[in-house]
Formats: C-alpha cells, structure tokens, sequence
C-alpha cells in the first residue's frame, strides 16, 4: 500500500503544484517513467551548398523551444480516486505558463504551456497510464534558486561621468555601487534589472572580465517610489510595472548577460555598476538571475 507523502524511486518532478514520483494525500502514486526532451532542446541552424565548390555556408546555431514529453503511471485506492486524479493531471497540463521543476541535482525548472492532447488510458479500475506533451519556449533549464543583489550608487564613480561618449571607458579604482554575478550553469542566462528612485539619468554597466562592458542608460528621472524594472531576456523596460520606457533607453554593446561557467566548471564573474548623473543616498539597483543550463 503506497504511503501518502512518500517519493517513489526513479524519475521526480512538479508540474504546477502536482508532484510527479511520489504518493500525494489522497494515497494515488505518480510514476513519472518518460521524460523526453530534457536532455536537450531543438536546435535552428542551416547549412546553404556553397556553388560551384565543396561544402556548405553554415549559418548561425541557435537553440529552439524545448517539446517535453511526460508519461508514466497512475496508481489509486479505488476507481473513483483515480477519475479524480485522472482529471487533476488534466488540469495540471495547462493552457497557460507553468512551472515544471525537475528534482535532480541541482534542481531545475522550466517554464511549459500544454502543445498536445494529454492521453490517458486505464488498464484496471485502479491503475492508468499517461502521457502529456508540453513545450518550454524559453530552453534553458533553471536553477530553482533565484539569486539578487541590491546595491546603492557609489560615492564615487571611478572616473565615469556623464554625459557619457562612446566608448565609455572604467576606472579600476571603481570599487563601490556593484553587484557580482555568477552562472554556475552551461549557457548564458539573462537578468532582471530593477532600479528604484529618486535618481537622476541612471545607469548600469556590465563589466566582464575580458575588459568589455555593456551598459543601459535610462535618459529620464526616476521620482520618490518609481520603479523601472529591465527584463533584459524580454528587451522591455516597464516603469512601475504598467508604462514601457523602451524608447528612453539606450543601449550600448549589447544586451547584458551573465555567461555560463568555462568547460572546467569556472564560473564568470559579471560586475553590475550602478551610475547615475547626481548622487542620492536613496536610489537602489537591484539584479535578480538564475544560473541556466541548456
């Protein structure tokens, strides 16, 4: 007799609030069996015949979305509590954004919308099986563990000062006003970036270390309790969450992301610098980010 609030051995997960490997409440055992595609995700690339010569111009190589299969085996008390489960499983496929988590070491998310027709089928009155096809748009698989950091502006600025010309160039005595970031995973991951006022003309710049930098230089003012936060995976700047400020930002060297760990486990430290055009003790940065694998 399964024994509600156990795990089951083999394949675990939760997929919304339903975990899957283990005997929920109600005494029905979810044996996750199938889980296809978290290994890796599709890949969009194109290879064009070069004429009149051997070989192929090879595009660019991305990743695609991820199709996720799920299946396994429904495990009841009766058969009125596996008709309940059968259709707490239907519901859990949903239509709209959910969190499926992967319990391995380190545990991994992704976000899924239901992209097939869930199939269950029974084999007793008290025992089905199943299978559902989900699809993450975004492929990159999470650290469950979201990390941040909030900083102040620095008292002093190392150098920089605004208005700024292109290229901008550090100071190595800037040592206040940062956030140092880490990917521990396999792939770039992309940060949220929030700044709170008041502050004047503020600014982030991604230091790497190969001496590169990429900034985001927001042109207006941010008032007592505005907030601008930069979806920098979205390329969206929403100020107090409702208003896009797209156009009034600027950015320079690309979009900053946070590099994944070097093929010997090493991961790379990305410093966000917080800058401004007047100092206030008051203003915040904050950048919040999850380690990614592919």
């Amino acid at each position: 007799m399964a024994v509600p609030g156990t795990d089951i051995d083999g394949l675990q997960a939760t997929l919304g609030s339903l975990r899957l490997g283990a005997v929920d409440s109600a005494g029905v055992a979810w044996r996750l069996q199938t889980l296809d595609g978290w290994d890796s995700p599709e890949v969009r690339s194109d290879f064009q015949e070069r004429e009149s010569d051997h070989g192929a111009w090879a595009s660019p190589v991305y990743l695609g979305s991820r199709p996720l299969t799920l299946g396994g085996v429904i495990e009841a008390p009766d058969r009125g509590t596996l008709q309940a489960a059968m259709d707490q499983l239907s519901a859990a496929i949903s239509l709209t954004d959910t969190t499926l988590t992967v319990w391995e070491q380190p545990p991994k998310q992704v976000t899924v919308r239901r992209s097939g027709k869930p199939l269950m089928q029974y084999t007793s009155d008290r025992v089905a099986t199943w299978s559902a096809l989900v699809t993450a748009a975004d492929p990159r698989r999470y650290e469950t563990t979201q990390q941040t950091g909030t900083t102040g502006l620095p008292s002093t600025t190392g150098g920089l000062t605004f208005p700024v010309t292109f290229p901008a160039a550090f100071s190595a005595t800037t040592v206040s006003g940062q956030i140092i970031a880490t990917n521990v995973g396999s792939i770039g991951t992309r940060p949220v970036i929030t700044i709170t006022g008041p502050v004047s003309a503020p600014g982030v710049s991604a230091l790497y270390p190969d001496g590169s930098v990429r900034q985001l230089l927001y042109s207006l003012d941010l008032a007592v309790g505005d907030s601008l936060v930069i979806d920098v995976d979205a390329h969206s700047v929403l100020l107090n969450g409702s208003v896009s400020r797209r156009r009034f930002l600027t950015v320079s060297g690309g979009w900053p992301a946070i590099p994944g760990a070097s093929p010997n486990g090493t991961p790379t430290v990305v410093a966000f610098q917080f800058q401004a055009a007047a100092y206030n003790p008051t203003a915040q940065l904050t950048v919040a980010w999850r380690s990614a694998w592919m």
